[in-house]
């Protein structure tokens, strides 16, 4: 059986040209960069920062997560190396 080739259809080829278009378009021109800066801003403008009271109590709790954690590998790894010197005795 002899199978076709699929070719890019027309708007995939019309994707791909604009594509490299808007790439020659980059330029590091201080109006693009300014422009770029001020695109940013606008963006963290529109973000949602959590209250102190949320931010300080999540970051506690990964500390004391990372703590639980630390500790748990740190047991397993004394576990496991007595158990290696055991056996290679």
């Amino acid at each position: 059986m002899a199978s076709k080739k699929k070719g890019r259809s027309n708007k995939s080829r019309q994707v791909v040209q604009a594509e490299s278009a808007e790439m020659k378009k980059t330029s590091f021109s201080p109006a693009a960069v300014r422009e770029f800066l001020l695109e940013v801003q606008a963006e963290f403008k529109k973000v949602v920062w959590p209250d102190k009271k949320v931010t300080a109590g999540l970051t506690g709790f990964v500390i004391v997560l990372v703590i639980v954690i630390s500790m748990y590998l740190g047991s397993v790894d004394l576990l496991l190396g007595k158990l290696v010197s055991m056996v290679l005795r």
